[in-house]
């Protein structure tokens, strides 16, 4: 049976331990079509079935984040929730930093989260833990529909998210930060991957790792959306654009974030960053089970 590896959590993760699917089969009925009983005679769910792993996150954010409905089309990511969670709470610690080690809560600390996705997970964590008021800004018109229609079916949310739509595909906070505007936090879970075969050979891998069965191609769910996954020069590409454009709303943004998938990218991030002249910059680990993940933050500003 799959498991959260709980000492390796960040310790404010509300997802410890095993999944309690007896207690989320009560609050997502759903569920419960795709819960067995494993070989070891615990319950368990196939973590390969996206509609499984969807039903799941629905009744964890049910049961978590009091969110009543959550849903998303066929063929987009399904986030894993607990490191989805992990990343909210880092944050929370980078913004300590400067505030006297206490995390500051509710809606006058302002997130922008850059590609929020047809799942909205960051602002629906971020705001329901922290209370922090998020924008998401999104390029494709499924993904953006779906997260509004997520917003419209759960008003707590829809006070505390705004959803922008990014016109063109070459900029990143540009078209979306306002005149004016200042944010104190802005995330990203960058596209990784530097062409569609890259990623359709990532979605079999990961198959793979869940079903011990290769296959010539990976669903449409294991596959997500070309924008989720891919693009022209990958992750590095990705990063170093974000960092040459936040030069330019340097005044209108505390801390720039983005997670970075490839360590091996992370020596290249570092010297774009120095080419920006940025003043200081972190570099972030996180594990959630055997896997490493990490995020890199830089400012402008040092107070």
């Amino acid at each position: 049976m799959k498991k959260q590896e709980s000492p390796k959590l960040h310790p404010r993760n509300i997802h410890q331990g095993r999944y309690d699917l007896d207690e989320l089969v009560k609050v997502e009925e759903r569920l419960r079509e795709f819960v067995f009983t494993n070989e070891f005679g615990n319950n368990s769910i196939d973590f390969s079935n996206p509609l499984a792993v969807k039903a799941l996150n629905a009744a964890l954010l049910k049961s978590f984040y009091k969110v009543e409905f959550w849903d998303i089309p066929p063929g987009f990511l399904c986030p894993p929730i607990p490191g989805r969670a992990d990343y909210i709470h880092y944050l929370g610690d980078l913004l300590s930093e400067k505030n006297g080690q206490k995390i500051p809560k509710g809606s006058e600390i302002k997130v922008l989260d850059i590609g929020t996705g047809a799942n909205l997970i960051y602002p629906i964590i971020g705001s329901s833990v922290y209370g922090w008021s998020f924008v998401g800004s999104e390029i494709n018109p499924a993904a953006l529909a779906s997260a509004f229609q997520i917003l419209q079916k759960n008003p707590l949310l829809k006070e505390k998210i705004e959803l922008r739509k990014q016109e063109s595909p070459g900029l990143i906070f540009q078209g979306i930060i306002e005149k004016g505007e200042f944010f104190d936090l802005t995330m990203c879970n960058p596209p990784f991957h530097e062409s569609a075969e890259a990623a359709q050979e990532g979605s079999r891998r990961k198959v793979r790792n869940l079903t011990g069965k290769s296959v010539s191609k990976a669903g449409l769910n294991f596959g997500g959306q070309a924008a989720e996954l891919w693009t022209e020069g990958g992750e590095l590409a990705f990063i170093q654009n974000m960092i040459r454009e936040s030069l330019r709303f340097k005044s209108q943004v505390f801390w720039f974030t983005t997670l970075v998938s490839k360590s091996e990218n992370l020596p290249k991030i570092l010297k774009s960053m120095a080419l920006a002249g940025i003043r200081e910059h972190k570099v972030v680990e996180m594990a959630q089970g055997n896997k490493i993940s990490r995020f890199v933050a830089w400012t402008y500003h040092i107070r």
